[in-house]
C-alpha cells in the first residue's frame, strides 16, 4: 500500500544522523561506543501489530495526513515492522547520574529513532519508538514495552500537553500481539503481559546525559560538535550568531547564552510540574531534555492527598531523591552537571557557576508569581508572600486532595461574610470534614485570604475564571489511569476513549463525568499497584 498514502509523503531530513558522527558498526549487539554519538539499529518486528490509540494532532504536526491510510498500514510502520523510504532508525549513546550516582554509558535501551521528518512548520520532528525492540545499548534487556507502561505514556504525554506543560508528545500506542515478562516490584513474581509500542514525538530527544557522557571521555571535539548541532536545529537565532562571530570569547559568550536558555526551560517545566501536581519520579540526567520538555514517562505520579515528601517510585522510597518538593532542586543539581559537561567547550567556569547560582532566586520568583495565580491573587500584592507561607500547613495538616482543594478554592467569595473556607473546600479532605485540631489554623488562613483577596479588588467572577484557567479539574491520576488498563487488558477500550476526550479539556469541568473523574483517591486504590506506586520497571 504505497499509492500516496500519507505516510510515504513525509519529508524525512535526518540531521542527528547526517551531522553527528555514527559508530562504523552496523551489527545490533551489546558494546561501547567512542567517537559517535549513534548508531544504526532497526526495530525488531513483532507479530500482530494493531493500532491502539492514535493522536490526529499530533499527525498534524507532522504533516502527516492519515486520512487515506488504514490502521493496518499504520500500525505496521509505527510498530517499525515496515520502515518508510528515507527512516534512518538509529540510538542514540548517552551516560547520566542515576540517582545522583554517575552511571557511565547508557543510551537509547529500549528507545529507536525511525528519524527526522520536516513537520507542518518545517520544524524537525523526531519519531521515536519506545518497546520496538533490543539496541546496542539494551545491556540484558529485551528492548520491550508493556501495555501498562506504554498506555501510562501515551496519556501522559498528551494530557500534560493540554494541561500547558513542556512535553514531548505521542502519536501512536499499538500492541504487538507478544508478551513480554516482566518483574513489576522486582520481587521475584515475574508475570508474561501483553507487550506495546509507542511512537513517540520531540523536536529533539537530546538529553543532559549526551553531553556528561562525551565529557566522561574526554571527547571534547565531539562535545562541541554536539553543542553546535543542538543550537543549529534547536536555537536557530543563536546558531547565526555564532556563525557571525569568530574567536573563542565571543563563541563563548553564545554557549553561555545556550546554557542560560536551558536553565530557564528547565526550570519553566519543573514550575508546571508543580502547578498541576506532577511527580516525574525519575528525574536523572538522562531523563532531562535540554528543550525543558518532560520525557519519559516511567513511574510518574500525581498528587493526590498533598505531600511535599510524596515519591511515586518505590525505587526511591529510602532516600526519596525525586520526592514532589524537591523537583526544582534536583532539577538545579542537574543543571549543574550539564554546566561541569559543557565546561571543557566554554572554558569558563566562572560565568557557568554566576549562570547557576542564579536559579534559586529565579525559581523563587517563578514559583511565587504561579503560586499566587493558583489563589487568584497578585503576586505583587502586600502580604502574598505571608500567606503563601502559610499555605503549605495548611494544606498539610490533614489529608487534602490538591487537585480537588485549589479547583475548589475558586469558589471562595471574599465579599460574602456568611461563606467559611473549610465548607467551599471540604470535599478535597480524605477525613471528609475539617478536623477540629485544625479550625483555628483554616480560620486564621482565611481571614488573611480573605482581606488580601478584596484589597486585590478583583471581581469575584473574574478571579474565579482566571484560576480556573491554571487549576485543572482533570488530571489523569494514577488510579484513573489503571482503570484504563485493567479494562484494555479485558479487551474494553471504552474508559479509554473517555480519558482521551476528558484529558483535552482539563480545565472545563464536565458535570456529567465529575462525580467519577474528579474525585479523591478511592479507598480501593489507596494500596493497589499502579494506583499508588509504581517502579522502573516497564
Amino acid at each position: 500500500m504505497t499509492n500516496g498514502c500519507g505516510l510515504e509523503r513525509l519529508e524525512f531530513i535526518n540531521r542527528f544522523t547526517s551531522i553527528l558522527p555514527g559508530d562504523p558498526e552496523t551489527r545490533n549487539y551489546c558494546r561501547q561506543l567512542a567517537g559517535a554519538v549513534w548508531a544504526d539499529v532497526n526495530p525488531t518486528p513483532v507479530v500482530a501489530p494493531r493500532l491502539l490509540v492514535f493522536s490526529e494532532d499530533v499527525a498534524a504536526l507532522i504533516g502527516l495526513d492519515v486520512s487515506d491510510c488504514d490502521d493496518t498500514r499504520l500500525a505496521a510502520v509505527l510498530s517499525g515492522n515496515t520502515l518508510l523510504s528515507g527512516m534512518h532508525p538509529y540510538a542514540s549513546v548517552y551516560g547520566g547520574h542515576q540517582f545522583g550516582n554517575w552511571a557511565g554509558q547508557l543510551g537509547d535501551g529500549r528507545a529507536i529513532n525511525l528519524g527526522e521528518v520536516a513537520g507542518a512548520d518545517k520544524r524537525g520532528m523526531t519519531l521515536q519508538l519506545k518497546g520496538a525492540g533490543p539496541t546496542p545499548f539494551s545491556r540484558r534487556a529485551d528492548g520491550r514495552a508493556v501495555l501498562r507502561s506504554s498506555v501510562r505514556e501515551f496519556i501522559c504525554s498528551e494530557a500534560m500537553y493540554h494541561l500547558g506543560v513542556p512535553t514531548t508528545r505521542a502519536l501512536s500506542l499499538v500492541t504487538t500481539g507478544e508478551s513480554v515478562v516482566r518483574d513489576m516490584f522486582y520481587d521475584g513474581h515475574p508475570q508474561a503481559e501483553p507487550g506495546a509500542i509507542v511512537c513517540r514525538v520531540a523536536p529533539s530527544f537530546v538529553r543532559f546525559g549526551h553531553f556528561e557522557l562525551l565529557a566522561a571521555r574526554g571527547d571534547t571535539e565531539l562535545l562541541e560538535k554536539l553543542l553546535h548541532f543542538v543550537i543549529q536545529t534547536d536555537f536557530p537565532d543563536l546558531w547565526e550568531s555564532l556563525n557571525a562571530v569568530s574567536g573563542g570569547d565571543k563563541k563563548t559568550g553564545i554557549y553561555l547564552q545556550w546554557f542560560e536558555r536551558v536553565c530557564v526551560m528547565t526550570q519553566q517545566m519543573v514550575m508546571h510540574w508543580m502547578r498541576v501536581g506532577f511527580v516525574h519520579g525519575v528525574m536523572n540526567t538522562d531523563n532531562m531534555s535540554v528543550l525543558g520538555l518532560t520525557i519519559d514517562y516511567g513511574p510518574y505520579g500525581w498528587i493526590d492527598d498533598y505531600n511535599p515528601d510524596w515519591t511515586p517510585n518505590t525505587t526511591d522510597f529510602e532516600h526519596r531523591r525525586y520526592r514532589f518538593g524537591q523537583q526544582a532542586a534536583i532539577a538545579r543539581w542537574n543543571l549543574y552537571q550539564l554546566a561541569n559537561a559543557i565546561y571543557p567547550v566554554v572554558q569558563d567556569a566562572e560565568a557557568l557557576q554566576s549562570i547557576l547560582a542564579a536559579l534559586p532566586d529565579a525559581w523563587g520568583s517563578m514559583f511565587n508569581v504561579m503560586m499566587c495565580s493558583k489563589i487568584g491573587i497578585s503576586a505583587n500584592t502586600s502580604g502574598a508572600e505571608d500567606l503563601l507561607k502559610n499555605l503549605d500547613p495548611l494544606l498539610q495538616c490533614q489529608a487534602t486532595d490538591m487537585t480537588l482543594f485549589f479547583r475548589l478554592l475558586a469558589d471562595f467569595d471574599p465579599n460574602q461574610p456568611g461563606v467559611v473556607l473549610s465548607e467551599v473546600v471540604a470535599d478535597a479532605f480524605y477525613d471528609g470534614v475539617l478536623l477540629t485540631k485544625n479550625i483555628e489554623l483554616y480560620q486564621r488562613w482565611e481571614r488573611n485570604y480573605r482581606q488580601l483577596l478584596q484589597a486585590d479588588g478583583r471581581d469575584y467572577k473574574e478571579r474565579t475564571r482566571r484560576m480556573n484557567l491554571v487549576n485543572p479539574w482533570f488530571v489523569p491520576r494514577n488510579f484513573i489511569v489503571q482503570r484504563v488498563i485493567e479494562d484494555l487488558e479485558q479487551g474494553n477500550h471504552e474508559e479509554l476513549n473517555t480519558v482521551m476526550r476528558l484529558l483535552r479539556t482539563p480545565y472545563i469541568a464536565s458535570a456529567d463525568e465529575s462525580a467519577r473523574y474528579a474525585v479523591k483517591k478511592p479507598q480501593w486504590a489507596r494500596n493497589k499497584p499502579g494506583c499508588s506506586t509504581l517502579s522502573c520497571s516497564s
